[in-house]
Order: C-alpha cells, then structure tokens, then sequence
C-alpha cells in the first residue's frame, strides 16, 4: 500500500513547497505544474491592453504593487532616499540590456546611480525582497559584469589602470587578472568599456579607446590562452593565440559597442559610424574572420551561445530575426506573420542572460513608444499589443508565444536613462527595469526632468 501512496504524497509534498515560494500552478493534463519559468502562465493574445487612467501607487522602496492589466507583482527596489552621494537623485539598469547585471543564483544585483557608480543589491527571490548591499569602491569603466557561474564574481575593467579585474562580494577582495597593455600597444588616455564574460568564465572581453565612439581595439582575456585583440581601424588581428593577420572583411571603423558570445567564441560589434547600431560585424575569435552584417540589421540585439536576436526593422517593430553567429544568411522569424504597423514605431532591449547552450530559452524584451505623451499621470500610448510593455519571445522554434508580463510605466521622455532597459536574472524568474512610473517620482535634482527609478517585475 504504501508504494501505491508513495508517489502521490511525493507529489502532493512538491506542490506544498512551490506555492510556499510563491508559485502558482496550470493544470498540464492530470498534473499539476508549477507557474514560472519555463513554463510561464503570462497572458500570450494580442489583445490591445491599454493603460490605467492613473499609474498603481507606490509606496516606498521595498514596497510592490500589482499590475492591473497584467497581474504580476512588481517590486520598487529603489527610491528619492535610495543613493546616499546624491539626495533625490535618478536610479537606473545598466545602460545596455545585454549587460548580465544579476548573479547566477538571482540573489545579487547592482543599479546604476546618476553619478555613474553603482549599488549592489541583496535579493531574497522566495519573498521577491531587495536590500542595499556592501559596495565596493572601485574605479571601473562602464558596468561590471556577474558571472554565470560563480555567484560571488564580479567582474570589472579598471580606468585606472587598463587591468581585467575580479570582486569577491561575499569576501571584499579585488584580484587583478590581467593587464591589457601587456599584449596590446595603447594610447595613454585609453581604457576600456564594459565587460563581458563568457558562460564559463574563462574568457573576458572588453573594447579599448579613449572613449565610447572613438574606441579601436577589441580585446579578448583567455585565462589559459592568454591575450588576443582585433583593431577595427586598421583590421590588424593579433595577440599571444590564434593567427594573425588582417581581418577578412576590409571595413574600417570605431566601435559603439562589443559583447561576447557566452560561449566564447564571438564577438558581436556595433560600428560608431557610419551610424550607431546598424551594419553590425561579428567576429570569430580564434579565426581572422569577420563578417558585416548583410541584411535587416537595424535596431538593438542580444547575443547567445551562437546566435544573436535583433528586430529585421520591417513592417513591425516585434518582427524579431534569430540567427546563428556562424552563419548570418540563415535568419529565422520568431513571430511569423506580423502587419504593418501603421504611423507610429516602438523601440526595444533585448536581454537574454537566461539562455541555455541550445538557444532555446525565451528572450526578454522591454518596449516603449516615443511618441508616448510627457505629461505626469498620463496614460501611455497603446495601438496595438506589446506596446510599452514587458514581455518574453518563445526562440525554440515550437511556437511563437509572446508572455506577457507588465506595462512599464516609463514615458522615456527623461532622457536615455528614462527608457525601460531591463535585464533579466539567469534563471529567468525576475526582470529588472527602468521607469519613470507616468513622471510620478519627483522632479530630478536639476528640476528639468523627472526621476527614475528601478524596479522588478516577477516572471510566471
């Protein structure tokens, strides 16, 4: 008798502990199944879903609310009284979606201040809380990067010096890794910009120049390897591994922005010029190749293990291109089918920090229109679905669902840092964003615009 019961309470006990988490269940046949990732319970129609006559209040930070058309929770993590060097001031994401600005068990995360520093963040993700953490006080270009593997790894790159740098946030320790002028010949104003690092952390990238736009060199830290770079203005390709030589393709070009592949063998880079974010190159690393980016190239994009995801600029902002990295002629629409969208566009970022080695996990998305209206308490525009929303593509090719998860609340019309960039946590349950909430966090300290704020919507 008791191996007949045996499985029953098993199951009966599992479903105890995911709605003790805060999980709520779908029926999947005669089992139950838990709601979140992956099996996200999110709205997917296409209904038209406008906003409320008012935002939700907000309380504090720490405080949540539910969104009424949505029904997610979102947390405010930050607020007026938030960053002690500045009173009042704005509190943002990293600049870039693609920034993996979460831990890999989703108990860590930073925020952007106005003074260009950042806050860590302690985050509990069974009760879905946030308190501030020990910061450390290091001088790093651009924003840090988590690593995927290691929960305590931080990981920055010095403008100090032009060192690849490692924070322990559990110990306070910072280790030097590796000293790009070793390898590579510099300018003396020159450092680098961002950070990214690859899934198991044994490669590290950065782009190095004298400031973002008139950057030059793509660098690459291979912690067994050693060095490798890539000079985009004369397309000289060299360093201690991998041949050199020039790059295959002949363009020549300052560089907006780089990110690496999480399997370490791309990188992907926006050209500063002719304009920023089209006619992209991807280049493999341990090759002299480099290819420009052939077709439907415009808008933002987000890197996987071998494929990237950007919108084809075509008929409708949502029309999103998936392609592997090796091979850019292959492209495939993930939601077939779109109309055109008529006198009006909608921007988006792209994070994909949850991905697996296969690419097959959802892709997260923040939308925001830019003809949204900037008077406070004000309704955004909404003409169709997605629209100024929060939302994860389907990218296994099954199907094409659209979960949807939160309106956003950001008119963007703060300025850059008022868009709705969000990244999403590695395990796919979190999204963090920015918004301005309809100009209802006070006026920022120079009077001409309105606060933002950071906050974190709940995935299931």
């Amino acid at each position: 008798m008791w191996k007949v019961y045996r499985p029953l309470l098993k199951s009966l006990a599992l479903l105890a502990l995911f709605n003790a988490y805060g999980f709520s269940t779908i029926a999947v046949g005669t089992q139950e199944k838990p709601c979140g990732y992956p099996n996200y319970c999110a709205r997917t129609d296409r209904k038209i879903e406008g906003y409320p006559k008012v935002p939700p209040a907000l309380g504090p930070a720490g405080s949540t609310v539910i969104d009424p058309g949505f029904g997610s929770r979102i947390l405010r993590v930050t607020d007026e009284k938030t960053d002690p060097k500045r009173s009042g001031g704005p509190l943002m994401t990293p600049s870039s979606a693609e920034q993996n600005s979460w831990n890999s068990t989703s108990t860590k995360f930073y925020v952007v201040t106005g003074g260009g520093g950042y806050l860590l963040y302690d985050f509990d993700p069974a009760t879905m809380s946030a308190h501030p953490s020990r910061t450390p006080d290091i001088r790093w270009g651009g924003e840090p990067q988590f690593s995927y593997t290691n929960p305590n790894a931080l990981y920055g790159f010095s403008t100090r010096s032009t060192e690849f740098q490692q924070y322990d946030v559990s110990t306070g320790k910072v280790t030097t890794l590796h000293d790009a002028a070793s390898c590579v010949k510099l300018n003396g104003n020159d450092t680098g910009h961002s950070i990214t690092v690859n899934a198991d952390d044994k490669r590290m990238e950065t782009s190095l120049g004298p400031r973002q736009g008139d950057n030059y060199v793509i660098y690459v830290f291979d912690r067994e390897l050693g060095c490798r770079w890539y000079n985009t203005s004369t397309g000289e390709i060299g360093g201690k591994w991998g041949p050199k030589g020039q790059a295959s393709t002949p363009d020549r070009f300052t560089i907006h922005n780089a990110r690496m592949s999480k399997s370490g063998k791309y990188v992907y880079i926006a050209r500063a010029n002719p304009q920023p974010h089209h006619h992209w190159v991807i280049w493999d690393i341990e090759t002299l190749n480099t290819v420009v980016c052939p077709s439907e190239c415009s808008g933002h994009r987000a890197l996987g293990y071998s494929h990237l995801i950007g919108p084809s600029g075509r008929l409708h902002p949502m029309d999103l291109l998936i392609r592997p990295l090796g091979n850019l002629d292959d492209v495939k629409s993930l939601i077939p089918g779109l109309g055109k969208t008529e006198g009006y566009w909608y921007d988006q970022h792209f994070s994909w920090n949850n991905t697996n080695a296969d690419d097959s996990n959802p892709i997260c998305v923040s939308t925001y229109r830019p003809s949204n209206p900037n008077t406070p308490a004000t309704p955004l525009s909404v003409d169709g679905p997605w629209e100024n929303e929060i939302v994860c593509v389907e990218t296994d090719g099954k199907d094409s669902k659209v979960w949807r998860f939160a309106h956003n609340y950001s008119t963007a019309k703060n300025g850059f840092w008022s868009t709705p960039r969000g990244n999403v946590s590695q395990d796919g349950r979190f999204f963090m964003f920015t918004s301005d909430w309809e100009d209802q966090l006070g006026e920022a300290p120079n009077g001409k615009k309105y606060r933002t704020d950071v906050f974190i919507v709940e995935l299931k």
